[in-house]
Protein backbone atom coordinates (compact mmCIF):
# COMPACT_ATOMS: atom_id res chain seq x y z
CA UNK A 1 0.00 0.00 0.00
CA UNK A 2 1.57 3.34 -1.08
CA UNK A 3 2.31 4.92 1.73
CA UNK A 4 1.13 8.79 3.09
CA UNK A 5 2.41 11.65 5.07
CA UNK A 6 -0.17 10.43 7.70
CA UNK A 7 1.20 6.24 7.27
CA UNK A 8 4.10 7.81 8.01
CA UNK A 9 3.03 9.31 11.51
CA UNK A 10 2.71 5.61 12.40
CA UNK A 11 6.14 5.83 13.08
CA UNK A 12 6.58 9.48 13.90
CA UNK A 13 3.29 11.50 14.18
CA UNK A 14 0.85 10.43 16.07
CA UNK A 15 -0.69 12.22 19.01
CA UNK A 16 1.68 12.14 21.93
CA UNK A 17 0.72 10.63 25.56
CA UNK A 18 2.41 10.51 28.76
CA UNK A 19 3.22 12.57 31.86
CA UNK A 20 2.81 15.82 29.97
CA UNK A 21 -0.60 15.21 29.15
CA UNK A 22 -2.16 18.23 30.10
CA UNK A 23 -0.02 19.93 27.23
CA UNK A 24 -2.59 18.85 25.07
CA UNK A 25 -4.86 21.57 26.68
CA UNK A 26 -2.46 24.25 25.69
CA UNK A 27 -1.92 23.12 21.91
CA UNK A 28 -0.86 25.79 19.99
CA UNK A 29 -0.75 28.41 22.31
CA UNK A 30 2.07 26.75 25.19
CA UNK A 31 4.86 29.02 23.36
CA UNK A 32 2.79 31.72 22.17
CA UNK A 33 1.96 33.05 25.66
CA UNK A 34 4.96 33.93 26.26
CA UNK A 35 7.17 35.04 23.91
CA UNK A 36 6.98 36.86 19.95
CA UNK A 37 3.52 36.55 18.07
CA UNK A 38 2.37 38.91 15.11
CA UNK A 39 1.50 42.02 15.51
CA UNK A 40 3.43 45.37 17.28
CA UNK A 41 4.46 44.01 20.17
CA UNK A 42 6.30 41.00 18.69
CA UNK A 43 10.00 42.59 18.67
CA UNK A 44 9.06 43.75 22.54
CA UNK A 45 8.45 40.63 23.70
CA UNK A 46 11.24 38.68 21.67
CA UNK A 47 13.80 41.16 23.31
CA UNK A 48 12.57 40.17 26.66
CA UNK A 49 14.82 36.69 26.38
CA UNK A 50 17.83 39.08 26.34
CA UNK A 51 18.82 40.05 29.54
CA UNK A 52 18.57 36.84 30.65
CA UNK A 53 21.94 35.47 29.24
CA UNK A 54 20.13 32.43 27.64
CA UNK A 55 21.38 30.98 24.38
CA UNK A 56 18.75 30.30 21.42
CA UNK A 57 17.12 26.80 20.85
CA UNK A 58 14.56 26.01 18.17
CA UNK A 59 12.37 23.93 18.35
CA UNK A 60 10.53 21.83 15.39
CA UNK A 61 6.92 20.81 15.54
CA UNK A 62 4.07 19.29 13.88
CA UNK A 63 1.25 22.42 13.04
CA UNK A 64 -0.76 20.17 11.34
CA UNK A 65 -1.38 17.54 14.57
CA UNK A 66 -4.13 17.83 17.50
CA UNK A 67 -2.00 19.61 20.18
CA UNK A 68 0.85 20.04 17.77
CA UNK A 69 2.57 23.66 17.38
CA UNK A 70 1.28 26.87 15.74
CA UNK A 71 4.99 27.05 14.18
CA UNK A 72 9.05 26.91 15.25
CA UNK A 73 9.24 27.06 19.04
CA UNK A 74 11.16 29.40 20.47
CA UNK A 75 13.29 28.25 23.74
CA UNK A 76 16.58 29.65 26.01
CA UNK A 77 19.31 27.51 27.20
CA UNK A 78 21.01 28.74 30.15
CA UNK A 79 24.35 27.38 29.07
CA UNK A 80 25.76 27.38 32.61
CA UNK A 81 23.07 24.75 33.85
CA UNK A 82 21.14 23.68 30.79
CA UNK A 83 17.73 24.85 31.95
CA UNK A 84 15.00 25.79 29.46
CA UNK A 85 12.64 28.67 29.17
CA UNK A 86 10.50 29.24 26.15
CA UNK A 87 10.50 32.48 24.44
CA UNK A 88 7.95 32.49 22.13
CA UNK A 89 7.10 31.19 18.81
CA UNK A 90 7.67 31.85 14.72
CA UNK A 91 3.77 31.59 13.56
CA UNK A 92 3.11 30.88 9.70
CA UNK A 93 5.39 27.65 9.01
CA UNK A 94 3.88 24.74 8.41
CA UNK A 95 4.37 21.32 10.37
CA UNK A 96 8.51 22.94 10.53
CA UNK A 97 9.56 18.64 11.95
CA UNK A 98 13.39 19.47 10.90
CA UNK A 99 15.35 22.16 11.75
CA UNK A 100 18.88 23.36 10.56
CA UNK A 101 20.93 27.13 10.56
CA UNK A 102 23.08 28.86 7.74
CA UNK A 103 26.60 28.82 8.53
CA UNK A 104 26.99 32.25 9.99
CA UNK A 105 23.59 31.61 12.33
CA UNK A 106 21.64 34.18 10.75
CA UNK A 107 19.27 32.29 8.85
CA UNK A 108 17.13 29.58 10.06
CA UNK A 109 15.95 27.06 7.78
CA UNK A 110 12.58 24.86 7.66
CA UNK A 111 11.09 21.83 6.01
CA UNK A 112 7.42 21.98 5.70
CA UNK A 113 6.75 18.12 5.94
CA UNK A 114 3.51 18.32 4.04
CA UNK A 115 2.15 16.37 1.01
CA UNK A 116 3.18 19.27 -1.70
CA UNK A 117 6.67 19.48 0.26
CA UNK A 118 8.65 22.95 1.16
CA UNK A 119 10.99 24.61 2.81
CA UNK A 120 10.89 27.89 4.92
CA UNK A 121 14.01 30.61 5.71
CA UNK A 122 13.62 32.80 8.50
CA UNK A 123 15.63 35.60 9.19
CA UNK A 124 17.57 35.98 12.95
CA UNK A 125 18.15 39.45 13.01
CA UNK A 126 19.38 39.52 16.71
CA UNK A 127 19.55 42.43 18.85
CA UNK A 128 16.68 41.76 20.06
CA UNK A 129 14.52 41.86 16.94
CA UNK A 130 12.10 39.25 16.36
CA UNK A 131 12.62 36.43 13.76
CA UNK A 132 11.11 37.40 10.16
CA UNK A 133 9.46 34.02 7.84
CA UNK A 134 11.24 35.31 4.48
CA UNK A 135 8.76 32.67 2.21
CA UNK A 136 8.86 29.03 1.19
CA UNK A 137 9.94 27.36 -1.91
CA UNK A 138 8.26 23.93 -3.07
CA UNK A 139 10.43 21.29 -2.91
CA UNK A 140 9.36 19.04 -5.69
CA UNK A 141 8.42 16.25 -3.76
CA UNK A 142 6.40 14.93 -0.84
CA UNK A 143 6.75 14.98 3.18
CA UNK A 144 10.21 16.86 3.65
CA UNK A 145 11.43 15.60 6.49
CA UNK A 146 15.44 16.75 6.42
CA UNK A 147 17.43 19.55 5.36
CA UNK A 148 21.28 21.00 5.57
CA UNK A 149 22.82 23.70 4.12
CA UNK A 150 26.19 23.60 2.27
CA UNK A 151 28.82 24.50 4.22
CA UNK A 152 29.69 27.30 1.62
CA UNK A 153 26.18 28.86 2.55
CA UNK A 154 25.09 29.09 -1.09
CA UNK A 155 23.38 25.84 -1.44
CA UNK A 156 19.84 24.12 0.77
CA UNK A 157 19.49 20.60 0.50
CA UNK A 158 16.33 18.70 0.84
CA UNK A 159 14.93 15.28 1.44
CA UNK A 160 11.60 13.99 0.67
CA UNK A 161 10.36 11.16 2.25
CA UNK A 162 7.16 10.39 0.20
CA UNK A 163 8.72 10.57 -2.78
CA UNK A 164 11.75 9.50 -2.55
CA UNK A 165 14.07 12.67 -4.02
CA UNK A 166 16.46 15.27 -3.05
CA UNK A 167 16.40 18.83 -3.82
CA UNK A 168 18.44 21.88 -4.18
CA UNK A 169 17.82 25.20 -3.49
CA UNK A 170 19.63 27.73 -3.93
CA UNK A 171 20.20 30.95 -0.72
CA UNK A 172 20.79 34.30 -1.43
CA UNK A 173 24.02 35.97 0.06
CA UNK A 174 22.55 38.99 1.16
CA UNK A 175 19.29 37.94 2.85
CA UNK A 176 19.39 34.63 3.37
CA UNK A 177 16.08 34.02 1.26
CA UNK A 178 15.77 30.96 -0.95
CA UNK A 179 15.72 31.41 -4.91
CA UNK A 180 13.96 28.72 -7.09
CA UNK A 181 14.80 24.77 -7.02
CA UNK A 182 17.63 24.02 -9.29
CA UNK A 183 17.68 20.35 -9.20
CA UNK A 184 15.52 17.68 -7.51
CA UNK A 185 17.11 14.06 -8.06
CA UNK A 186 14.69 10.84 -7.67
CA UNK A 187 15.86 7.47 -6.16
CA UNK A 188 14.49 5.33 -8.76
CA UNK A 189 17.21 2.76 -8.47
CA UNK A 190 17.78 0.33 -6.71
CA UNK A 191 14.05 -1.10 -6.41
CA UNK A 192 12.67 -0.63 -2.52
CA UNK A 193 13.55 -3.00 0.20
CA UNK A 194 11.67 -5.35 2.05
CA UNK A 195 8.14 -4.02 3.00
CA UNK A 196 9.04 -0.67 1.46
CA UNK A 197 6.73 0.60 -1.22
CA UNK A 198 9.74 2.47 -2.78
CA UNK A 199 12.10 5.38 -2.14
CA UNK A 200 12.26 7.10 1.13
CA UNK A 201 15.10 9.50 1.47
CA UNK A 202 15.80 10.56 4.72
CA UNK A 203 18.43 12.48 5.32
CA UNK A 204 20.86 14.70 2.79
CA UNK A 205 24.26 15.87 4.59
CA UNK A 206 27.50 17.28 3.18
CA UNK A 207 30.92 15.75 4.36
CA UNK A 208 33.11 17.52 6.31
CA UNK A 209 35.53 18.13 3.28
CA UNK A 210 33.25 19.81 1.25
CA UNK A 211 33.23 17.60 -1.68
CA UNK A 212 30.61 14.81 -1.64
CA UNK A 213 26.79 15.21 -0.74
CA UNK A 214 25.72 11.98 0.62
CA UNK A 215 21.74 11.21 0.61
CA UNK A 216 19.97 8.65 2.82
CA UNK A 217 17.39 6.41 1.37
CA UNK A 218 15.56 4.16 4.10
CA UNK A 219 13.53 2.32 1.43
CA UNK A 220 16.08 1.24 -0.95
CA UNK A 221 18.62 0.94 1.61
CA UNK A 222 21.01 2.67 0.31
CA UNK A 223 23.76 5.59 0.82
CA UNK A 224 23.85 7.70 -2.34
CA UNK A 225 27.10 10.10 -3.31
CA UNK A 226 26.84 13.07 -5.23
CA UNK A 227 29.16 16.07 -6.39
CA UNK A 228 27.39 18.90 -6.09
CA UNK A 229 28.09 21.65 -9.06
CA UNK A 230 28.79 25.05 -7.22
CA UNK A 231 27.67 27.42 -10.19
CA UNK A 232 24.74 25.64 -10.90
CA UNK A 233 23.32 24.00 -8.31
CA UNK A 234 22.87 20.40 -10.05
CA UNK A 235 23.40 16.93 -8.18
CA UNK A 236 25.83 14.59 -10.41
CA UNK A 237 25.50 10.96 -8.71
CA UNK A 238 29.74 9.15 -8.11
CA UNK A 239 28.80 6.38 -5.88
CA UNK A 240 25.91 4.78 -4.28
CA UNK A 241 26.44 2.29 -1.01
CA UNK A 242 23.86 -0.95 -0.51
CA UNK A 243 23.06 -1.55 2.84
CA UNK A 244 21.95 -5.50 3.88
CA UNK A 245 18.12 -5.60 2.75
CA UNK A 246 15.45 -4.69 5.11
CA UNK A 247 18.24 -2.25 6.61
CA UNK A 248 16.34 0.64 6.82
CA UNK A 249 19.13 3.32 6.90
CA UNK A 250 17.76 7.09 8.54
CA UNK A 251 20.70 8.93 9.90
CA UNK A 252 24.70 9.11 9.12
CA UNK A 253 26.97 11.21 11.46
CA UNK A 254 30.64 11.60 10.25
CA UNK A 255 33.79 11.43 12.96
CA UNK A 256 35.79 14.05 12.70
CA UNK A 257 38.69 12.33 10.76
CA UNK A 258 36.24 12.76 7.44
CA UNK A 259 37.62 8.47 6.95
CA UNK A 260 34.48 7.20 9.10
CA UNK A 261 30.64 7.74 9.12
CA UNK A 262 28.02 6.08 11.58
CA UNK A 263 24.73 5.13 10.09
CA UNK A 264 22.01 4.62 12.29
CA UNK A 265 19.22 2.15 10.89
CA UNK A 266 15.81 2.38 11.49
CA UNK A 267 14.43 -0.66 10.25
CA UNK A 268 16.15 -3.38 11.73
CA UNK A 269 17.56 -2.03 14.93
CA UNK A 270 21.02 -1.68 14.02
CA UNK A 271 23.96 1.06 13.64
CA UNK A 272 26.74 0.50 10.61
CA UNK A 273 30.16 1.61 11.05
CA UNK A 274 30.98 2.92 7.58
CA UNK A 275 34.55 3.32 6.22
CA UNK A 276 34.55 6.80 3.52
CA UNK A 277 37.12 7.69 0.90
CA UNK A 278 37.23 11.10 1.02
CA UNK A 279 38.91 11.09 -2.46
CA UNK A 280 36.07 8.96 -4.10
CA UNK A 281 33.01 9.85 -1.86
CA UNK A 282 32.46 6.07 -1.51
CA UNK A 283 30.58 4.40 1.54
CA UNK A 284 31.82 1.22 2.64
CA UNK A 285 29.78 -0.03 5.24
CA UNK A 286 31.13 -2.45 8.10
CA UNK A 287 28.62 -5.30 10.24
CA UNK A 288 25.37 -3.99 12.00
CA UNK A 289 25.99 -3.44 15.44
CA UNK A 290 23.83 -3.42 18.18
CA UNK A 291 22.45 -0.85 19.99
CA UNK A 292 22.59 -2.18 23.68
CA UNK A 293 18.33 -2.28 23.25
CA UNK A 294 17.35 -5.96 23.09
CA UNK A 295 14.93 -7.60 21.14
CA UNK A 296 11.91 -5.61 19.65
CA UNK A 297 10.93 -2.72 17.86
CA UNK A 298 13.50 -0.04 18.87
CA UNK A 299 13.22 2.81 15.62
CA UNK A 300 16.99 4.07 15.95
CA UNK A 301 16.59 7.96 15.08
CA UNK A 302 19.57 10.09 14.73
CA UNK A 303 23.50 9.45 15.82
CA UNK A 304 25.84 11.54 16.93
CA UNK A 305 29.50 11.90 17.70
CA UNK A 306 31.38 13.98 19.93
CA UNK A 307 33.59 16.55 18.76
CA UNK A 308 37.00 14.86 19.95
CA UNK A 309 35.64 11.58 18.51
CA UNK A 310 35.59 9.83 21.63
CA UNK A 311 32.35 9.23 22.41
CA UNK A 312 28.83 8.38 19.66
CA UNK A 313 25.56 8.96 21.19
CA UNK A 314 22.38 7.09 19.58
CA UNK A 315 18.55 8.16 19.77
CA UNK A 316 16.25 4.56 20.42
CA UNK A 317 12.69 5.97 20.09
CA UNK A 318 11.09 2.17 20.91
CA UNK A 319 13.01 1.97 23.88
CA UNK A 320 13.01 5.30 24.57
CA UNK A 321 16.91 5.71 25.38
CA UNK A 322 20.21 6.76 24.64
CA UNK A 323 22.84 4.26 24.07
CA UNK A 324 26.71 5.57 24.61
CA UNK A 325 29.40 4.11 22.81
CA UNK A 326 33.04 4.45 22.83
CA UNK A 327 34.73 5.03 19.63
CA UNK A 328 38.14 3.47 19.33
CA UNK A 329 40.79 2.54 16.87
CA UNK A 330 40.46 6.07 14.93
CA UNK A 331 36.73 5.95 14.73
CA UNK A 332 36.76 2.63 13.14
CA UNK A 333 35.15 1.21 15.69
CA UNK A 334 31.96 1.19 17.96
CA UNK A 335 32.40 0.20 21.44
CA UNK A 336 28.95 -0.48 23.60
CA UNK A 337 29.03 1.17 26.36
CA UNK A 338 25.41 1.58 27.99
CA UNK A 339 22.05 3.22 27.16
CA UNK A 340 20.29 5.92 29.70
CA UNK A 341 16.09 6.70 29.75
CA UNK A 342 15.92 9.77 28.01
CA UNK A 343 13.26 10.53 30.34
CA UNK A 344 10.54 11.16 27.61
CA UNK A 345 8.68 9.53 25.19
CA UNK A 346 10.24 8.52 21.25
CA UNK A 347 13.19 10.84 21.34
CA UNK A 348 13.18 11.93 17.67
CA UNK A 349 15.96 14.10 17.48
CA UNK A 350 18.96 14.89 19.22
CA UNK A 351 21.77 17.79 19.45
CA UNK A 352 24.46 18.47 21.27
CA UNK A 353 24.80 22.75 22.35
CA UNK A 354 27.96 24.02 20.36
CA UNK A 355 30.24 23.89 23.13
CA UNK A 356 29.01 19.92 23.32
CA UNK A 357 28.48 20.67 27.37
CA UNK A 358 24.56 19.91 26.58
CA UNK A 359 22.96 17.21 24.91
CA UNK A 360 19.22 17.76 24.39
CA UNK A 361 16.47 15.19 23.31
CA UNK A 362 12.83 16.34 21.39
CA UNK A 363 10.57 13.52 22.61
CA UNK A 364 7.66 13.26 19.78
CA UNK A 365 5.19 11.58 21.67
CA UNK A 366 5.30 12.59 25.47
CA UNK A 367 5.88 16.91 23.60
CA UNK A 368 9.05 17.14 25.74
CA UNK A 369 12.63 18.24 25.69
CA UNK A 370 14.95 16.28 28.26
CA UNK A 371 18.50 17.72 28.60
CA UNK A 372 21.35 16.66 29.59
CA UNK A 373 24.96 17.32 30.93
CA UNK A 374 27.72 15.76 29.10
CA UNK A 375 30.81 14.41 30.89
CA UNK A 376 33.61 15.58 28.38
CA UNK A 377 35.87 12.78 30.35
CA UNK A 378 33.97 9.64 30.20
CA UNK A 379 31.06 10.29 27.94
CA UNK A 380 28.43 10.32 30.88
CA UNK A 381 25.02 11.55 30.19
CA UNK A 382 23.01 12.90 33.48
CA UNK A 383 19.65 14.16 32.81
CA UNK A 384 19.39 18.08 33.87
CA UNK A 385 15.93 18.85 36.04
CA UNK A 386 12.30 18.11 34.44
CA UNK A 387 11.40 17.76 30.91
CA UNK A 388 10.40 21.12 29.31
CA UNK A 389 7.42 21.23 27.59
CA UNK A 390 7.14 21.65 24.02
CA UNK A 391 3.94 20.69 21.63
CA UNK A 392 4.81 17.21 19.73
CA UNK A 393 8.62 18.14 20.23
CA UNK A 394 10.18 16.57 17.01
CA UNK A 395 13.45 18.98 16.68
CA UNK A 396 15.67 20.56 19.50
CA UNK A 397 18.56 22.97 17.67
CA UNK A 398 20.67 24.81 19.87
CA UNK A 399 23.13 27.44 18.69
Amino acid sequence: MEETVGARAGVGRRRFVGALGALGALGAGAWGAVGPVAGPGRDRAWARSGPRRLHPLFLGTYTSQPGGGSGIGLAGYDPDTGALTATGVIPGVADPSYLALAPDGRTLYAVDEQEAGAVTAVALPGDGRAPVVLGSRPTGGAGPCHLSVHPGGRWLLSANYLSGSVAVHPIDAGSGALGPRTDLVVHDAPPPGPGQSGPHAHQVVTAPDGRYVLAVDLGNDTVYTYRLDPRAGKLAQVAAAALRPGAGPRHLTFHPSGRYAYLANEVDNTVVVCGYDPGSGRVVPGEPQSTGTGPGVSYPAQILVTRDGRFAFLANRGHNSLTRYAVTAGGGRLRLLDTVPVGGDFPRQIAFSPDQRWLFAANQKSGSVTVFAVDDRTGALVRVGEPFAAPVAVCALPR
